[in-house]
């Protein structure tokens, strides 16, 4: 009885085009209403199913998943102010799980361990894994596109790229906005929306597999060996960025955004260098990341 109210008040007042000219225009609304009902409850079933949550108010699970460049006249509101709180949960709920896990690690490697875990290359790959994207109520052309280039380049990076690929900000946003429904709808309750991050953000990232930043590999590796750096940026003309160190040089693509150039060049050149030193990458990717 609850989804039934739920639904009259989400779908009660749209507008319904006819279907077919030989139907009146009452039969018409009334079949094309049933079928948006039946899509919203498949919805709202599946992607319950999917986090293992349960919603009390669905109104709430419908909102997370608005995007703001979806408008009507009685749409409900998009979901970043349920994102605005589901990002800050979803930040305490790490910091607090990783304060007790680690008792005698230093707040600069529990700061760095938080971030692995709720940035958004990592929130985007959560909702990749859970199909999020094919829920999301929309109008960006592009972003299916997108997600696809981001599913195609996970693959090379199977836990975290730590900043080689460019993952779609409204990916992490949507798995923001879940929890911060979940978070409401669950009154507030802290544990209950904890078992549901958790399970949704595994495999966590460790200790044990946390990457070091690209950038700050190559910058350390050249202060070991007392090396200068040099950079050459023709970005804006190339998409490509040089980083140069000793003898060794690094080149570093993509148009999209210069940071992820940047973030190449320099893991290219960190590979380069441990190559040449006959020593191990650490486990990290080596291969030169390009457009």
């Amino acid at each position: 009885m609850e989804m039934d109210n739920n639904l009259d008040y989400l779908f009660g007042s749209m507008e319904i085009q006819p279907r077919s000219s030989t139907l009146d225009q009452s039969e018409n609304q009334d079949l094309s209403e049933n079928k948006v009902t039946l899509e919203w409850k498949k919805f709202v079933e599946e992607l319950q199913e999917a986090v293992g949550y349960k919603f009390k108010n669905v109104n709430l699970l419908y909102q997370a998943f608005t995007h703001s460049s979806f408008h009507r006249e009685d749409e409900c509101e998009s979901y970043e102010r349920l994102e605005y709180i589901g990002d800050s949960v979803l930040n305490l709920l790490i910091a607090k799980a990783h304060y007790f896990l680690h008792l005698d690690l230093a707040p600069g490697q529990l700061t760095r361990l938080r971030a692995a875990n709720v940035d958004t290359e990592k929130l985007a790959r959560v909702a990749v894994k859970y199909d999020f994207h094919k829920y999301l109520r929309h109008k960006k052309p592009l972003l299916k596109g997108q997600v696809e280039e981001f599913k195609d380049a996970t693959l090379e990076y199977p836990l975290h790229s730590s900043g080689l690929i460019d993952p779609p900000k409204v990916l992490a946003d949507v798995v923001e906005s879940l929890i911060g429904a979940i978070y409401i709808d669950c009154n507030f309750s802290m544990d209950i929306t904890w078992q549901v991050v958790e399970n949704l953000l595994q495999p966590m990232i460790t200790l044990e597999n946390l990457e070091t930043h690209p950038v700050t590999k190559f910058y350390e590796a050249c202060q070991r060996n007392g090396w200068s750096v040099k950079l050459i940026d023709t970005w804006e003309k190339t998409g490509e960025i040089e980083v140069f160190a000793g003898k060794f040089a690094g080149k570093g693509k993509f148009s999209g955004k210069k940071l992820i150039a940047l973030n190449r060049a320099a893991h290219n050149a960190y590979c380069e260098i441990v190559k040449n030193l006959e020593t191990t990458c650490d486990n990290y990717n080596c291969n030169e990341a390009q457009d």
